[in-house]
Parts: structure tokens; sequence; C-alpha cells
């Protein structure tokens, strides 16, 4: 796998999509209407995700207890929290179900969830692709790529930045072995620690 996203974390999404903007990011609200979040593509590597929080229907929060994964809503519950900054990562895999991540969860008796999303993207483009939750949240989320490529071509954006060279992220020393199993990017520095030490780019 591969690092797919990482979350930047706002308490209001329109100053935070004014913030990128006016740091020199070309940036797009993740959905045509009512938007929860705003995206930063590059042509190459992870892309950013500006997010204002999580809205769990209270129908899907019973299922997660009715099936005992209340650890995946303390997760997402979590993020809702978090003070304004980078504070989640993901990963991604270009197959279309989790077969080998799962192997690897299992192996090391971590429990999770997996389940199904889409959206309707300001360029009328249906976004699909499925998520798998581990219930340590200390261990990164894992998602499919999008049915259809979001990403442009050629960056285009005013600061110059082509994408993110280095990404430093911590976790308890247990995890760490169970993350380099799940993932082989370069770019991915993991240390002894707890969340993002630090996210460089490359002009």
């Amino acid at each position: 796998m591969k690092i797919s996203h990482v979350i930047y974390k706002v308490d209001n999404l329109r100053n935070g999509f004014k913030h990128f903007k006016s740091k020199g990011f070309e940036i797009e609200y993740g959905s045509k209407r009512n938007p929860h979040n705003a995206l930063i593509y590059f042509s190459q590597g992870p892309y950013i995700e500006v997010l204002e929080n999580v809205k769990l229907p209270p129908y899907a929060k019973l299922f997660l207890k009715l099936i005992g994964k209340h650890k995946v809503i303390d997760r997402l519950e979590r993020w809702n929290k978090e003070k304004e900054g980078f504070i989640e990562l993901c990963l991604e895999n270009y197959d279309t179900d989790f077969k080998k991540e799962e192997e690897v969860l299992k192996k090391y008796k971590q429990g999770y969830f997996i389940t199904k999303s889409k959206r309707l993207d300001p360029s009328n483009r249906l976004l699909k692709w499925k998520l798998l939750f581990p219930e340590e949240w200390r261990i990164p989320f894992l998602m499919t790529y999008f049915n259809i490529d979001p990403k442009p071509k050629k960056n285009n954006h005013p600061n110059g930045i082509k994408k993110i060279k280095i990404i430093s992220y911590g976790t308890n020393a247990e995890f760490i072995p169970i993350i380099n199993e799940l993932c082989d990017d370069n770019i991915l520095n993991l240390f002894i620690g707890d969340g993002f030490l630090n996210l460089e780019y490359e002009k």
C-alpha cells in the first residue's frame, strides 16, 4: 500500500478553505452540495483532505454498536474533538478489496470494519471507494483507490508545490511492524510518538 492522504482538521471548513487558498494551494470542496471536507490534490502522491467533522448518522452508530464495533465510533468521534492541524493518515491500495491487508491485520490480531463510500464531486464525477477502519486508532485507516482518478495531470498550485515529500508519523512501538507490513511507501517516516511530527513538500 501507498499513502493515500492526510487529514487536516479545521474548526470551520469555509475558513480552512480560505486559509489553504491564501497559502497558494488549489483546493476544491469534496461535494457539490453541503460539503464537509475539501481536497488539495497533487498530480503525484498523497493529497490533503481538509475536514471539519464526521457526521455519523444515529442508525450507523447503532449498527456499529450492535456488531461490536464501538471502537470505530470512538475513532471518528476522536477526529471531531481534535484541534486544528494534521490528525490522521490513510493508506490506499489499487485493488477492489482488502484481502491482503485483512491477512496482515488478522496475523496481528487486530479487529477492523469495512464499509463503502461515494460522493459526487464538483466536476460531476461520482467517486466510489471502500474503507477499512482498524479498531486500533493508532493504526492508519485504509481505502481502495477511487473508481475515477480525480487527480490533475499537472500541478497547478500557485505556490509551486509539486507533491508531499516526507510524512513523519508517530505511533506506539507495537504498531510500527504492522504499518510497515501494510505500507511500502518510502515517503513515510515512522517513529515512536503520537501523531504527526512533520510534513515536507517538494517544489
